[in-house]
């Protein structure tokens, strides 16, 4: 299967600076003739270029609520950052009512889902026997991260899919059973998540139809929000499936002492170095969100992440002594295991033969220590091993680099300065007769 991405480049717009390539986690991007490119490969869609670019080169495709008219019924899965989005005064379920205005025929929040993965996770950590910490596997971004960069940790991501998932296959196979043209759509904050629908990690295929991105709906969500003759009383998530939309939410969401939570794409790179290297010990559980503050922070959203937080706080705080009841919570392991396993993704091929992608990795460390090690990334390439690869695969050059080009420059001039004092020996005897 081809390589399939929501986050894409706008050539017209790229300036050819280099932040997106300082900033991508798995060195997805180069820059070649002033124009940003990503490697499919590589690219794991967190959304990190998206945020750092200063031109707004980089970009998320979703779906639009045009998509709707293709089912004969749809329903709408919030992810709980959306409530973060609006001010205190808008209710949960004044957001979920103007979702139905839009022209969503139900909800089903993604927070209730949520409540549903606490319930097993705390069940599963009851029983846990393994000494290595379990990884979450809420955060797509991350467990692409995992196969890309840190495939010896891959089996200790739980194997329970995302509530985005699991809220796609309630609604289908438990509440609407019926209905045969039904559409399911994520409300995310972030394009890993779109990703995740389009090629799945941990599933054949996936149970939403759709994903619409939180800064293409928040506009007319919020005016829909703000003109309601009627709310109704929708919202059935808890305090602590409304708080996973936020670092730690998760984590303590199990009500288990032994948990860490990791948020930034740097810091969750840092955590996983250690937890490689056996450094991290004691831990049972580890929430890992690519974004910073946790989805708060994803690269979709309308709203400063702190001030989403600190929203998603008050708001989740409001149920503490409210029980409203999940419609569902199922035990079954069809309902919430994945039903694939998850494989590590080789970033660079370097040849399908073997014993030429050995020689051509020992080219790679060859050339990488003729290169000056800066990692200035003024060749187009994050580091000089980056540039090194790039000139294995054949897509640089080795006087990309600047230094080598200024050493190159340099020997070509005392080349010419030597060959200009130089005479033919016919001219040099005429000279010294006269």
């Amino acid at each position: 299967m081809s390589n399939i991405h929501s986050v894409i480049l706008d050539k017209d717009k790229c300036m050819g600076c280099t932040n997106c390539i300082s900033h991508c986690p798995t060195e997805a991007i180069r820059v070649r003739h002033g124009k940003a490119s990503i490697i499919d490969e590589r690219c794991i869609d967190c959304g990190e270029c998206i945020r750092v670019c200063p031109h707004h080169a980089k970009r998320a495709q979703s779906d639009t609520l045009d998509m709707l008219k293709n089912f004969d019924f749809t329903v709408a899965v919030p992810a709980p950052t959306l409530y973060g989005q609006f001010k205190d005064h808008f209710s949960i379920d004044q957001i979920l009512t103007a979702l139905k205005e839009l022209g969503f025929d139900d909800v089903f929040e993604a927070a209730e889902a949520a409540d549903i993965v606490t319930s097993e996770l705390k069940k599963k950590l009851k029983n846990k026997k393994e000494k290595v910490p379990w990884i979450s596997s809420s955060c797509p971004a991350v467990v692409r991260l995992i196969q890309i960069r840190f495939p010896a940790l891959l089996d200790q991501i739980v194997r329970i899919e995302s509530p985005m998932e699991i809220a796609a296959r309630i609604i289908k196979n438990d509440i609407y059973p019926e209905k045969k043209n039904i559409g399911v759509f994520f409300i995310s904050p972030c394009p890993a998540k779109i990703t995740a629908v389009k090629k799945p990690i941990g599933s054949k295929a996936s149970s939403v139809d759709g994903v619409i991105a939180i800064n293409e709906i928040f506009l007319p969500l919020h005016a829909a929000a703000g003109n309601l003759e009627k709310v109704e009383e929708l919202g059935r998530a808890s305090y602590w499936g409304v708080s996973w939309a936020r670092s730690e939410g998760e984590s303590h969401s199990t009500e288990w002492p032994e948990t860490v939570a990791v948020d930034g794409i740097e810091n969750v790179l840092k955590f996983f170095e250690e937890l490689e290297n056996g450094k991290i010990k004691h831990v049972d559980f580890i929430e890992a969100m690519a974004c910073p503050g946790g989805c708060v922070g994803g690269a979709l959203t309308v709203e400063n992440p702190y001030i989403s937080k600190a929203r998603i706080i008050r708001k989740a705080g409001k149920l503490i002594e409210e029980d409203r009841g999940g419609r569902l919570k199922p035990d079954s392991h069809a309902v919430l295991g994945m039903d694939t396993d998850i494989q590590p993704k080789q970033g660079l091929k370097l040849d399908v033969d073997f014993k030429k992608a050995l020689e051509k990795m020992a080219k790679i460390e060859e050339i990488a220590n003729e290169l000056p090690g800066l990692d200035c990334g003024s060749c187009g390439a994050p580091t000089c091993r980056a540039l090194a690869e790039d000139i294995v695969v054949g897509t640089a050059k080795k006087n990309d680099c600047i230094f080598v080009l200024r050493d190159e420059i340099n020997h070509l001039t005392e080349n010419l300065a030597e060959l200009g004092s130089w005479m033919p020996p016919l001219f040099s005897e005429r000279e010294e007769k006269e």
